[in-house]
């Protein structure tokens, strides 16, 4: 039983998505000469390599059995696929944005008949219609930004990450039309056929984002003032106590806490009395 997982080619999303594979111990057996397909360190899996927009109709259709590609691509498509997991990175926001001296500021301002140029002819129609706006679409390959000041549209519909390239380019943002992130999607005969091998996958993918900006925190204390540690450290479930047999009276206790927490959470540890602490990475969490 073979798994073929599509991962794009190039751009933005395709380190961190090869990196989450390798991560998950998927990893490329050849990451340098990156080629069309390539084989893991898992017989059972191999990885495609193909552009962002074309994965969600390559998974609907079954040349892949999974994939991972942005939400904004699949809902374009229109693909029929199953999305399994929101993998946390490559966000961005499909928005409505006009030029900074444009009278349209907010939704209500877009008259009638306004032309839209965009890459997501879709997407922005369908959202557009469901506020009840009619509006001629302009379909762009690139350079959107650049259509209302050489008179192709009125407003564009465009992917930002930070607004950074909007005010660069002298445009406001009117609107949001969706809120994108990359996922994990799988073919849905696929789903049934090869579920155990897919869930498998998902796992150890799902540990890896459940561990990220987690730390794991161990320290010892003396008994007494266990209930005070138990305070200070909250963990997913509480913290995990121990016997320290070469010590009477010390136990060891550890529990996962939020990367961000852990400053305040080891000095409040130290006040209390606690030694020995120690701060690990988290690889995975399943």
């Amino acid at each position: 039983m073979e798994i073929k997982i599509a991962l794009p080619s190039k751009g933005r999303i395709s380190d961190p998505a090869v990196k989450l594979l390798s991560r998950a111990g998927i990893g490329l057996k050849d990451t340098v000469n990156r080629k069309l397909f390539s084989d893991t360190y898992d017989d059972q899996i191999s990885v495609m390599f193909t552009r962002a927009a074309d994965i969600p109709e390559f998974v609907a259709d079954g040349a892949a059995d999974l994939g991972m590609t942005g939400l904004d691509l699949i809902k374009e498509k229109g693909a029929q696929v199953k999305i399994m997991e929101d993998l946390k990175f490559g966000k961005s926001k499909l928005v409505l944005a006009a030029p900074e001296e444009s009278d349209i500021k907010k939704l209500t301002d877009i008259k009638q008949d306004s032309i839209v140029a965009t890459e997501f002819p879709n997407l922005t129609r369908k959202y557009l219609e469901s506020k009840k706006k009619s509006v001629k679409i302009v379909q762009l390959s690139g350079s959107t930004e650049i259509a209302p000041f050489i008179g192709v549209s009125d407003l564009i519909a465009d992917l930002t990450s930070t607004g950074t390239t909007l005010k660069m380019n002298h445009l406001q943002m009117v609107d949001t039309i969706l809120e994108s992130s990359v996922q994990l999607i799988a073919n849905t005969v696929s789903y049934v056929e090869k579920k155990e091998k897919i869930e498998e996958i998902r796992t150890g993918i799902k540990g890896v984002l459940d561990a990220d900006g987690k730390k794991l925190v161990m320290m010892n204390v003396d008994e007494e003032v266990l209930d005070d540690v138990k305070l200070a450290m909250p963990g997913m479930t509480g913290p995990t106590v121990s016997q320290v047999l070469s010590d009477n009276g010390v136990v060891a206790v550890h529990a996962v806490v939020n990367e961000h927490e852990v400053f305040h959470v080891v000095n409040r540890l130290k006040k209390i009395g606690a030694r020995d602490i120690l701060v690990v990475p988290i690889e995975r969490i399943i």
